[in-house]
């Protein structure tokens, strides 16, 4: 199978591109590559053969691009709130223009079949607990919304067409990868109470949020890609488990019980508008596919990846609104100060 990536260099991608490699398949990357190439370098490395590289942007991508792909997993966009918020139109161009387009071109190239990154969060502030995939959605958020109606056009897309398209919306994600995230709530946690031995809790701490391993998002989405057409095609599912669904508050708790010391504060911030508890039942039921890996399994995890330095707290591509605002603040200077097209040399 030939699999196109979207956003394939990004915190999933690193991790799904090399389980997609493993699996014998040909593997093509579309990123702009904001945070660099490297989370893929073992990838290459290991699979020259079966790995491309194509740096390019969703809203401009050419129609050749999907020659020859089999499926897509579109995994691109703006990803997180704060960032979102930096560009709100650039963020609707990307994660929802941007998206729209990936799936029409998928489809008009005859692509087989299509996996939609959305989230969990499209149900916003929920109105109970168990929140399956037919529960309202209450977005809060520009990234909630953009990727609530992505989904909704996907389908429209499916209805229309005889499109295999799946949207799965993951958990908060949590653990190590290639290019990692410290901006997500297990992972900044951990990473705060190592680095500083304190943990700041926002928002009153009482809110729900699911949390999922990224690399049971990985194992999730080759289940897809391999699962009969017929349980997937124009399906939405939940991805994430029962038992880490955790508040806010506790999950600092479990933090400081990994690292002794670290103290616990809570913030004088307005309430969290995000709230929600979500049912994994679906997911279960229809691909047999339950997350093995734990937040507490997570938490130690990242502990130990800081503890032997193969990640770096400092590095800044790993804070993605810091990273995007030194790109916007790299742009403006160039733009000021270049001439004929160069900075320092000459033309």
């Amino acid at each position: 199978m030939h699999v196109l990536v979207t956003g394939g260099a990004g915190y999933i991608g690193s991790t799904l591109v090399p389980l997609l490699l493993d699996m014998s398949h040909r593997v093509t990357v579309v990123d702009r590559f904001f945070f660099g190439e490297e989370s893929l370098g073992r990838a290459r490395q290991a699979h020259p053969e079966k790995l491309a590289l194509c740096r390019a942007d969703v809203r401009t991508l050419e129609p050749d691009v999907f020659r020859g792909v089999d499926a897509v997993v579109d995994l691109a966009g703006i990803s997180n709130d704060p960032s979102c918020e930096l560009a709100p139109e650039l963020t609707r161009e990307i994660n929802l223009e941007g998206s729209a387009r990936v799936a029409r071109l998928a489809e008009s190239a005859g692509v087989e079949r299509l996996v939609f990154a959305s989230s969990c969060s499209v149900y916003g502030h929920g109105q109970s607990e168990k929140l399956t995939e037919d529960s309202p959605k209450h977005p809060v958020s520009l990234y909630a919304h953009c990727k609530a109606e992505a989904e909704e056009r996907l389908f429209a897309l499916c209805r229309e067409r005889d499109f295999c398209a799946t949207a799965l919306r993951f958990a908060t994600i949590f653990g190590v990868s290639g290019r990692m995230r410290f901006d997500l709530a297990v992972n900044v946690m951990s990473k705060n109470a190592y680095v500083n031995r304190k943990i700041t809790v926002d928002g009153g701490g009482r809110q729900w949020r699911p949390f999922v391993h990224v690399r049971d998002v990985g194992d999730c989405i080759c289940r897809v890609l391999h699962a009969p057409r017929e349980l997937v095609r124009g399906k939405v599912f939940n991805v994430g488990s029962n038992p880490n669904n955790v508040r806010i508050v506790n999950l600092a708790y479990r933090v400081r019980d990994h690292v002794p010391g670290t103290e616990v504060v809570m913030a004088p911030t307005d309430p969290d508008l995000r709230d929600y508890h979500v049912s994994f039942d679906r997911i279960a039921r229809v691909l047999d596919f339950v997350p093995s890996r734990s937040v507490d399994h997570g938490i130690e995890e990242v502990l130990g990846a800081l503890r032997d330095g193969s990640i770096d707290p400092d590095d800044r591509r790993g804070y993605t609104l810091r990273q995007y605002q030194f790109l916007s603040e790299v742009e403006r200077t160039y733009r000021a100060l270049a001439l004929g097209g160069h900075l320092l040399s000459g033309p």
